[in-house]
């Protein structure tokens, strides 16, 4: 009877015991991955400050000597602009005044927006076809798109210039047509990544609703291609709005439709002189819209880049009813 009695004593305490050395057991086995993701945090969080400062610091230096007078910026060009150094806003108005500045402005901002505006529309369009419209020469249109990314401008860049000069596409409305060209290649195949993972039951769902092709994809489609479409403008607009060597070749001569680029470099003399403060301060103004686009457009970059997989798009539809067998 003693025995009986005891029995279920012991057998209780030992699982006591084994109950609470079973949460230590736990916790001192999750110690060692957490210390390890922490470290991984760590080291990545001071290799991206690093490469943080590696791209912030040359804005640094352009925005430092922008405020300096132009015979102290090579002489002591990562100083702080003080005493006589400091040249205030002498030139920004020097810039202004010099290179037309602000009609560039005019003609860079038309470029840009009618570019991307026309490479987002078309290019979605053309992605959405030739993915949903599976025959041997929209694959072969597809490679071709790809391809485009991969040949370097300067195998295209004289037949572009004669090209252009032929059809008379030497202006700003020809640049957008030839910035449609150029930038045609990386936004296919970014849409067309995109448009693969849309489930095909959403635009059966709008047929059977009554909506034609062409509405279907405007009203159904489109809004789908939001976080990418972002992404498309916002890469296009980098691009094309700080880019020198394309309008240079085609409109580079012609004093009317002068971009921002050219207008900077205009500032160098005929002799070899140049006035470094008016450079970097035109720099400066220049660089200041597409930073702020860029800080306003670059949440839409990481949902872009991540809206094409598949994992995200069940959301989109409620979730089928399980059938008894």
């Amino acid at each position: 009877m003693s025995a009986q009695t005891h029995a279920p004593a012991t057998n209780r305490s030992g699982a006591t015991q084994d109950a609470t050395k079973a949460p230590a057991t736990v916790a001192r086995a999750a110690r060692p991955a957490r210390r390890r993701q922490t470290a991984g945090q760590n080291v990545l969080t001071g290799l991206l400050t690093v490469l943080s400062l590696i791209w912030v610091i040359p804005l640094m230096f352009i925005l430092l000597n922008s405020f300096k007078g132009k015979f102290y910026i090579s002489d002591s060009p990562f100083s702080l602009p003080t005493g006589e150094t400091f040249a205030g806003l002498d030139n920004y108005v020097t810039g202004l005044q010099l290179s037309g500045f602000a009609r560039a402005i005019g003609w860079s901002l038309f470029i840009t927006v009618g570019s991307v505006a026309v490479i987002v529309l078309l290019t979605a369009m053309t992605a959405y076809y030739i993915t949903r419209v599976k025959t041997w020469w929209t694959s072969l249109i597809y490679y071709l798109f790809a391809f485009s990314m991969i040949a370097p401008f300067q195998l295209v860049m004289f037949p572009t210039v004669k090209i252009a000069d032929t059809l008379g596409l030497a202006t700003p409305w020809g640049m957008i047509v030839l910035y449609l060209g150029f930038g045609g290649g990386l936004s296919v195949f970014l849409f067309a990544g995109f448009i693969k993972s849309v489930p095909m039951e959403i635009e059966e769902a709008a047929y059977m609703d009554g909506c034609s092709p062409l509405q279907s994809y405007f009203r159904v489609v489109m809004p789908l291609l939001k976080p990418t479409s972002v992404t498309v403008a916002v890469l296009n607009a980098m691009w094309v709005w700080n880019d020198f060597l394309l309008p240079n070749l085609v409109i580079g001569q012609d004093e009317r439709y002068k971009t921002i680029p050219i207008v900077i470099q205009m500032l160098v003399g005929s002799n070899g002189n140049r006035d470094m403060g008016a450079q970097m301060a035109m720099l400066v103004l220049a660089i200041i819209p597409i930073v702020i686009f860029y800080l306003f457009g670059q949440k839409h970059i990481v949902e872009g880049v991540a809206a094409g997989a598949v994992k995200g798009w069940p959301r989109l539809l409620p979730p089928a009813p399980l059938r008894r067998i």
